[in-house]
């Protein structure tokens, strides 16, 4: 009769399978062999995945995207290898936190932006130059992107944004004054404008 294994070699403990887990990102990352990396960080627009390229942040997604959903998008159209990576994000994930606690008023992180390009390149450029606690109009983003009949089309490009937080999409606002739409819902853009207004 053959001896069974014993337990810990049949159900390695977590900090087993942690130290397993870094080795292999380590490795992966020092041969260059890693597409994509992600993580996710709890905030008060709920929890927010973060996934990064070695070229710099590529996307962020709210909850309501459905986070599995947005990562089998993203190694389809840039590479199937996906590992989550704590470590790699570290930064994102410490300025992420600083935002919501109210003392980041602008993220330095590299970005890659190959998600988007021709005219919802331009917008997503112009977002960036939105500042801490203020709000432009759909037309006046069209305006300043040198296409004012354009209005419509800065919605749909606020709305394929995709690093809604730290490319500041929630800063364009209606005619009106009011909130309009937002990828991450309308409780998340006021709760977004309302924190900056309150910290700015």
């Amino acid at each position: 009769m053959t001896t069974p294994a014993p337990l810990s070699l049949l159900d390695p403990d977590d900090a087993t399978l942690r130290r397993l887990h870094d080795r292999l990102e380590r490795d992966a990352h020092l041969d260059g062999l890693l597409d994509l990396a992600y993580t996710t960080v709890p905030t008060p627009v709920g929890e927010l995945l973060l996934v990064s390229s070695a070229e710099g942040l590529l996307r962020v997604a709210f909850d309501l995207e459905d986070h599995g959903a947005v990562l089998t998008g993203l190694a389809a159209r840039v590479g199937p290898r996906v590992l989550r990576s704590d470590g790699r994000l570290a930064d994102a994930t410490r300025q992420v936190e600083e935002y919501f606690a109210g003392r980041r008023r602008s993220f330095d992180l590299a970005l890659d932006l190959r998600l988007v390009s021709g005219f919802r390149l331009d917008v997503v450029r112009h977002l960036r130059e939105i500042g801490y606690g203020s709000t432009e109009s759909y037309a006046e983003v069209a305006a300043a992107t040198g296409r004012p009949a354009a209005v419509r089309a800065v919605g749909t490009a606020c709305g394929h944004n995709p690093l809604p937080v730290v490319v500041p999409c929630h800063r364009v606002v209606r005619s009106d004054g009011t909130s309009g739409g937002y990828l991450g819902g309308p409780a998340a853009k006021d709760l977004l404008l309302s924190l900056e207004r309150s910290a700015a």
